[in-house]
């Protein structure tokens, strides 16, 4: 499955700058048992993806860049992962040597992406004020 720790701690990231207008590496770690190495591995792709925004200096940090009622999970994952799929052969890039050999289909390729469809539009289904907006500080 693509929901890797990677994902899952990227979510664990949005979920604590939602409540603040700010917060350092080291308050995002702690409020969300993540390590600094990682936090920081994260952080640097959310930003790339245009969801967070860091900030330099003593006052500096990390802030959300994207209303909450705005992202989804999918937007996440994707962030941290953009070739994420449920197998190795529908990410766009896999040449399967046994899809179309000899002019016969693999019908479980066809089941699959049809699968990921669906679970790529339930990660849409809910931003994450919609998951998260009830919880406080």
């Amino acid at each position: 499955m693509f929901i890797t720790r990677e994902s899952d701690y990227a979510m664990r990231v949005i979920r604590a700058l939602m409540w603040e207008p700010r917060l350092s590496v080291s308050e995002i770690c702690k409020k969300e048992s993540i390590t600094a190495p990682f936090a920081y591995k994260i952080l640097k792709k959310l930003q790339n993806a245009g969801l967070v925004e860091g900030y330099r200096g003593v006052h500096g940090g990390y802030a959300l860049k994207r209303d909450p009622e705005e992202l989804s999970l999918y937007e996440i994952y994707s962030a941290i992962d953009p070739d994420m799929s449920i197998i190795e052969c529908l990410n766009g890039t896999y040449q399967c040597p046994r899809n179309g050999q000899d002019g016969v289909p693999c019908h479980a390729h066809d089941e699959l992406q049809e699968i990921q469809d669906q679970l790529w539009t339930m990660l849409r289904r809910k931003s994450m004020k919609d998951l998260f907006g009830k919880e406080e500080k």
